[in-house]
């Protein structure tokens, strides 16, 4: 009990301590992890902690993964800014790294190698946090993120089974039948009701038939869990089963967090190796940018999803601790770090890139198309709804159907498809994205709801709406009373908290039925 009660008290501790510093609890976490492992001896913990810890933080992944398996779409990973991007950002990155480490370390080649391969990937975890933090996960840049990780994942998966001393076993292809499951799936979810019984289906396809089949196939169970979730895809309810593993996902990703800094204490000269590789990340995220660049993709969405992808991976000590174990403390340390850094930087992504967007903007090139292409019209609407989630969907039918011209808009390709698909007039657009108010005709516009979702979004839409000297009306939706008066401030004219007003909409439901009956 001891061990659980150290690791919740001082996680806790050190988790507020740095979010009142503006820093994510995760960073907390870390700092847990190694004050945990200098104390260890002075705590006598048991000895089959670390064990423990390590099977827990193995649960948080697999069912982080699973929930973004939920998330994705196989188009969504096959396109050229993901695949292509992924590729030549590892043979770039590692023909950067492992010739550096093998001249000023002094390394045999195959350690050399192995360490830039490493040092290659980025955190699969740390990403969908703070894409899923800023509800960005199905943003443009979200998914081109998402899946160069994906891509990466494979490409270490690969690496194992080269260098390592396990292969998949000769029954690994039956994988490639899953899809045929699907169907089956999806009845299966349409069956589960909305209690324990849809948390266990989730727990059972990510951590029995993701993880411990695959693992027992010679797979990752990682990419297992990554698959089913996968499968899943597109379903109705699939959010509703990603909420519905969210608590249980925090919890054990805290594990994965505090084993990382009890890997072991670094000595000086692992400490000055860890943060020569920290000094080394602008050149990560540089060379991201400049990638993504290359696949045509414009100079915001290239910028925000490399700073997502700027700190170094999980993936990477997985590698270190089957190939090269001697060099997992310093990597640990360096992936710590480089959470640090990554933290501040991603919260200051979209400011940042606002002040310098100028002169990114003219490294564009001159393609004539982007894949992420803003809209260059918004027609003869009079209403726009930012945000065309359960929320914005209601919104925009019901101005239609009361003969309003409405128009959609979300940063989701795939919720967009979807819904020009049913007939609806949207279009894809990142309303964070201050191209996209620059270049927008409002002349038609009368009414703007916002219905996105993040208070950062509304925020930014309105004083955007504002300042392109937009005077119609602006109605916003909130989840707290605080969110709603920070973006009546900004100058939207109404905001409502969405709660709150749904009972409204019941009880107005109640009482004409109540004076129905009345009149009956």
């Amino acid at each position: 009990m001891l061990f659980e009660v150290v690791c919740i008290s001082v996680a806790f501790l050190l988790g507020l301590l740095v979010r009142l510093i503006g820093l994510p609890p995760l960073v907390g976490f870390l700092a847990a992890g190694f004050a945990i492992n200098a104390l260890s001896d002075t705590l006598h913990l048991p000895e089959e902690a670390g064990a423990v810890l390590s099977h827990l933080s193995h649960l948080g992944v697999l069912l982080l993964l699973f929930t973004l398996g939920l998330k994705l779409h196989m188009r969504s990973l096959l396109q050229p800014p993901v695949v292509g991007g992924a590729l030549l950002h590892f043979a770039v990155s590692c023909l950067l790294f492992a010739p550096g480490l093998y001249l000023v370390l002094d390394l045999d080649a195959r350690t050399a190698m192995l360490l830039g391969m490493a040092l290659a990937f980025s955190s699969t975890v740390l990403a969908a946090k703070f894409l899923e933090a800023k509800h960005e996960l199905r943003a443009f840049h979200g998914r081109v993120a998402i899946g160069i990780l994906i891509v990466q994942d494979l490409i270490a998966l690969g690496v194992l089974s080269v260098f390592g001393d396990h292969s998949p076993s000769v029954w690994a292809p039956v994988v490639l039948l899953l899809p045929l499951l699907r169907p089956a799936l999806m009845r299966l979810l349409d069956w589960m009701g909305h209690d324990e019984l849809l948390v266990l289906m989730g727990l059972l396809l990510a951590l029995v038939v993701g993880g411990v089949g695959f693992e027992q196939l010679g797979l990752s169970p990682e990419l297992g869990a990554l698959v089913m979730g996968m499968l899943l895809a597109g379903h109705p309810r699939a959010q509703e089963l990603s909420r519905a593993l969210w608590s249980l996902k925090e919890v054990f990703l805290v594990g994965f967090f505090l084993q990382i800094g009890m890997s072991g204490l670094p000595d000086w000269s692992e400490v000055a190796f860890a943060t020569t590789l920290v000094l080394l990340l602008p050149v990560k995220a540089g060379l991201f940018f400049a990638v993504l660049l290359l696949f045509r993709l414009r100079a915001r969405n290239a910028f925000l999803a490399g700073a997502t992808l700027t700190c170094y991976s999980e993936f990477g000590l997985i590698v270190a601790a089957g190939l090269i174990p001697e060099w997992l403390v310093p990597l640990a340390l360096a992936v710590a770090l480089s959470f640090v850094v990554a933290a501040p930087f991603n919260r200051m992504a979209h400011p940042l890139f606002e002040r310098l967007e100028t002169r990114l903007n003219r490294l564009e090139g001159s393609a004539r198309h982007h894949p992420d292409e803003q809209p260059t019209t918004l027609g003869h609407a009079s209403a726009m709804v930012l945000g065309m989630g359960r929320t914005g969907t209601s919104a925009y039918d019901a101005l239609t159907e009361r003969g309003a011209r409405v128009i959609g808009i979300d940063a989701d390709p795939g919720k967009v498809a979807a819904h020009r698909g049913t007939g609806r007039r949207v279009v894809y657009a990142d309303v964070e994205d201050s191209t996209f108010w620059h270049g927008a005709d409002l002349s038609h516009i009368r009414a703007v709801i916002l219905a996105t979702g993040s208070r950062e979004a509304s925020l930014f839409a309105t004083r955007q709406l504002r300042l392109a000297g937009f005077g119609g009306l602006i109605i916003a939706h909130a989840f707290y009373p605080d969110e709603a008066e920070a973006i009546r401030a900004a100058g939207a004219d109404q905001a409502y908290q969405t709660m709150a007003e749904a009972g409204v909409g019941l009880a107005g439901h109640a009482w004409m039925a109540l004076e129905a009956d009345k009149l009956a």
